[in-house]
């Protein structure tokens, strides 16, 4: 019963992204002198035509009323403060946030985006760098500092110097030391975006200008570029390298992985001797199985290399040795990218959680600042630099003590005013973040134009409803879907199911609906072969019981014969025509591969049925009633005036 209120909710207040065929908005009716307009029962009207099963509904005449219906539940649940609930708040809240993403981003920068890492994501590049580490907010004079020592050995490396051997000498990446600046090979979102822009922009063998990342500047030298083969799950038998491996530990352990090898060759299984013999404790017990990866994703290139290189599933390869030991290495599937369609949620997803959504943030700023109109109190402003001392970069600047006293407009925008205090408490957070930018008052314009933003965006939040007119609906309609499920399960469902003596009432005075027809106690049985059901049949005739008939004709290898012992309503499902209102055993019978017999034992002729017997479906027919009375009873205690010349006018418009 409760699925059938949600999907009557869901007919009367689905999600409508569109608009109704009447531009005109009129008051239809009233609920309480609240009115409700015509734009909005056209457009639910229309949404919903397509779903509705029963014609009646279809009727305007007849869906104006289950739409006042509606509302008039909605503003019962308003009446008595289901709104109020923390549970119902923090629901609407939550899928108002998760729906307003769709509208707070730039969604032709976030397409480019999604575009762009799926161009990239068909390649692999495998690049070098050398990093030269310097502070994200760094002032000016050091960003140029460590810019031309970049510069300079870029130039080094143009003129015929060894990449690898400047990356030893110059790069601050401590793995340098031992990979010589070597990344391997990775694709898009594998790397900070404005390095993997920069790699995917250098040609292969060329060198690309100082790019600027949050860990400084970076020369990335492209040694190749491949197409991305996918990913690929593989198992592996691993021997693993100890830190204090003596010569000869190592030879054991060789020596080891060959046994395996052996083993393997043999045709003994994998997956065992993975389980019995392999040292990475997290996959052993799985029979080496890893999960999925793609290249640049594990820490050894050789792993990789081997991993990839196997084409045929279930193939393995021959031992090999990395920083982590000995592997045999198995294929189990290759994984081919997938298409753009099947990618473009998960890159969407991707983005928002990488460097690259600041663009949709910057775009998304720079907008608002174009639509909204704000001014700032440069008097209040200037009030604040003062306040702020040298103490911010050590983070020993506080807030004011009498910080209540602080309580001037800093930001207009539009209508809403924005107080100081604000403003005052994101600069204190704000330490944390280590800004390094001087003097005191550049460091708090940079904070107030990030300041500035956030306040637009929320702003902008905050006045969904007032742009776009979907999202108001969606939001309504889903507030009042909420409101309304609330509802019914206060007013009708739980009521219906402890409410005894109202239950008992009604079924009482419905005793004619709940009545059994002729039943029939049977006992059958059931065999693929004529004869064991044969045997059977003797065994019925002779009143063995279903048990003496399993253990007479079954054995612990072979179950010949299966039974069953119900009572059977004539007209249902499982009466046929083999079932006869008798009592007796039937003829040998078969239906589809089955032969079958039955002993009727007793017959019960058509009775009243019990409360228990029938109390599901009493309680969804009291649900029911409930319902139907309820909407009486709402129109009762609410004051409902329906507009007839508006409606008539809408219904001839709808009908066009």
């Amino acid at each position: 019963m409760k699925i059938n209120k949600i999907i009557l909710g869901l007919l009367l207040a689905t999600s409508a992204l569109s608009f109704g065929q009447t531009d005109k908005k009129e008051v239809l009716f009233t609920v309480d002198e609240k009115p409700y307009y015509t734009d909005e029962f056209s457009r639910v009207y229309n949404k919903n035509i397509d779903l509705v099963k029963d014609e009646s509904q279809k009727d305007l005449n007849q869906y104006l009323e289950l739409f006042v219906g509606y509302k008039l539940k909605i503003n019962k649940a308003n009446k008595i403060g289901l709104q109020n609930n923390v549970r119902y708040i923090n629901e609407l809240k939550s899928y108002r946030t998760q729906l307003s993403k769709n509208y707070t981003s730039d969604t032709k920068v976030t397409k480019a985006l999604i575009e762009e890492g799926y161009a990239r994501s068909q390649k692999e590049i495998r690049a070098s760098h050398i990093l030269f580490t310097l502070d994200e907010n760094a002032a000016p004079t050091d960003t140029l500092k460590v810019f031309n020592q970049a510069l300079d050995v870029r130039k080094k490396a143009l003129a015929g110097e060894d990449f690898e051997t400047l990356a030893v000498k110059f790069s601050q990446d401590p793995s340098a030391k031992d990979n010589k600046g070597d990344l391997g090979y990775f694709s898009a979102f594998r790397m900070v975006y404005a390095f993997e822009s920069a790699a995917f922009k250098t040609k292969v063998g060329e060198i690309s200008m100082p790019t600027r990342t949050r860990f400084g500047y970076h020369l990335i030298k492209v040694v190749d570029s491949k197409n991305n083969p996918g990913e690929v799950t593989v198992a592996h038998i691993m021997i693993a390298k100890g830190a204090t491996d003596t010569p000869a530990d190592a030879e054991k352990a060789k020596s080891t992985i060959q046994d395996i090898y052996s083993k393997l060759k043999q045709g003994e299984n994998f997956e065992s001797l993975a389980g019995q013999f392999s040292q990475d404790k997290s996959s052993a017990p799985k029979g080496g199985v890893l999960p999925r990866f793609g290249s640049g994703q594990l820490s050894s290139n050789e792993f990789e290399s081997v991993a990839f290189g196997l084409t045929a599933p279930n193939s393995y390869s021959e031992p090999f040795q990395t920083q982590f030991g000995w592997h045999i290495v198995k294929l189990i599937e290759k994984h081919p990218i997938k298409t753009y369609e099947e990618s473009e949620r998960d890159l969407d997803s991707k983005i928002r959680k990488d460097d690259r959504s600041r663009l949709i943030t910057n775009s998304l700023n720079e907008k608002l600042r174009k639509k909204y109109k704000f001014t700032r109190n440069d008097k209040t402003y200037n009030k604040i630099v003062s306040l702020v001392t040298d103490k911010f970069y050590t983070s020993e600047w506080s807030l004011p003590k009498d910080l209540k006293e602080y309580n001037e407009t800093l930001l207009t925008i539009e209508d809403k005013k924005v107080n100081e205090r604000l403003f005052l408490s994101e600069l204190e957070s704000q330490q944390k973040a280590n800004l390094k930018i001087k003097p005191v008052a550049k460091l708090v314009d940079f904070v107030y134009q990030n300041f500035v933003d956030t306040q637009l965006t929320e702003y902008y939040n905050d006045n969904l409803e007032k742009e776009f007119p979907e999202f108001a609906n969606v939001i309504e309609e889903y507030r009042d879907g909420l409101l309304l499920f609330d509802l019914m399960e206060k007013e009708i469902w739980d009521k219906a199911k402890q409410d005894t003596l109202g239950l008992k009432n009604y079924f009482n005075a419905n005793k004619e609906k709940y009545q059994w027809k002729n039943r029939v106690e049977v006992l059958t049985a059931s065999s693929t072969k004529q004869d064991m059901v044969k045997q059977a049949r003797k065994l019925l005739k002779s009143d063995k019981s279903a048990d003496a008939i399993k253990e007479t004709l079954n054995t612990k290898e072979v179950v010949n014969v299966m039974t069953k012992q119900e009572t059977l309503e004539e007209g249902a499902t499982g009466f046929t025509k083999n079932v006869k209102m008798k009592v007796g055993v039937s003829d040998v019978y078969k239906e589809g591969d089955f032969y079958f017999v039955n002993k009727i034992t007793k017959i019960m002729p058509a009775a009243p049925k019990t409360l228990d017997e029938t109390r599901g479906r009493v309680i969804n027919d009291y649900q029911q009633y409930l319902e139907d009375n309820w909407v009486s009873d709402l129109k009762k205690e609410f004051k409902v005036n329906v507009n007839q010349e508006v409606f008539a006018r809408l219904k001839s418009t709808m009908k066009k």
